[in-house]
């Protein structure tokens, strides 16, 4: 049955207002191998503004962490991937 690994569900920064453009991942909630659940909170986030986090847009399992904790995302960049 192959094409399983196009079944992965990427974890991307959400649009988060008109003049915020990016966020720096603060803590990740879950690490690589953990099962999430579609809704929970996955990573924490903040920008010069507010802290937020982002949830588990499915469930399964975390399968990668692309942004690590202190790095800077623009909205719209794969922060992971849930498989």
């Amino acid at each position: 049955m192959g094409g399983e690994e196009d079944l992965a569900k990427e974890v991307v920064l959400p649009e988060l207002g008109e003049e915020i453009n990016e966020a720096t991942v603060s803590y990740w909630l879950h690490q690589e191998g953990d099962e999430v659940k579609e809704g929970e909170d996955l990573v924490e986030m903040t920008t010069d503004k507010a802290t937020f986090n982002v949830p588990c847009p499915a469930s399964g399992t975390l399968k990668e962490i692309s942004a690590e904790e202190g790095e800077t995302v623009k909205v719209g960049q794969k922060l992971g991937a849930i498989e």
